[in-house]
């Protein structure tokens, strides 16, 4: 039930964003961004692809074999895809779009309680070097390590598990990044924050899988604060 509930919150928050003015405009500027970094680096895989597939699969002589060589090919492509859009984000994260998610988040507060709780104003400055500390454990460096983990996993014969594996485990700290933009907002301690995360596994999971959608991931992507915001004052807070 928790992966629907986490599932289930991600689809509400794309609607209510897409529903409220200033949430669908900073929606689509991060879409856009996240498009822009998007269609550069699928550009750079595609130009190698041929290459990439030949450190996986040599293509074989033998026609029986081919199209096997074939399916591999167009897999490893939807693949490649969707690793552009986890790097776009991730570049996106580090230049800006980390401030955009905070502000995303304080527009759904604002709505659904009338106020932002903060324990102190700061300035922009001073916010956006505080956002990017977090942003560094908690979606940065998990997500980097499961790639590292995913590509390991081919060099040991665990590839297609791997793929699996490190898939889940990126899509649950994408998941957190957004879901720990109020607590961490209102200077929770990590510790207690990552507690919580360990408590939620599945639901930030759930929450998670519209990200492995080809296309439609940067979409979810690109609204996920809203969503993560609604949980964290409809589930948290309120417990």
């Amino acid at each position: 039930m928790d992966i629907l509930t986490g599932l289930q919150y991600n689809i509400r928050g794309l609607w209510f964003g897409v529903k409220s003015g200033k949430l669908l405009f900073w929606g689509l500027v991060r879409l856009v961004v996240v498009l822009l970094i998007t269609i550069v680096l699928a550009s750079l895989i595609f130009v190698y692809h041929q290459e990439i597939l030949e450190l996986i699969w040599t293509k074989p002589q033998s026609p029986w074999s081919v199209w096997l060589w074939h399916i591999l090919s167009w897999l490893v492509s939807l693949f490649l895809f969707g690793m552009s859009v986890v790097f776009a984000y991730l570049i996106s994260q580090i230049l800006f779009s980390v401030i955009i998610m905070d502000h995303m988040s304080r527009i759904t507060e604002f709505k659904v309680t009338g106020s932002v709780k903060e324990p102190e104003k700061i300035s922009v400055w001073k916010q956006f070097a505080f956002l990017m500390r977090q942003e560094i454990p908690r979606g940065i460096v998990p997500v980097l390590l499961s790639i590292l983990l995913m590509i390991l996993g081919w060099f040991v014969l665990l590839g297609p598990v791997m793929v699996f594996l490190s898939s889940g485990i990126a899509i649950i700290f994408l998941a957190w990044d957004n879901t720990d933009l109020v607590p961490a907002r209102r200077l929770v301690p990590f510790k207690n924050r990552f507690r919580l995360l360990l408590k939620t596994i599945l639901f930030h999971l759930g929450f998670g899988l519209p990200f492995l959608i080809p296309g439609l991931n940067i979409l979810f992507l690109s609204f996920s604060p809203v969503g993560a915001t609604l949980y964290f004052l409809e589930k948290q807070d309120a417990s």
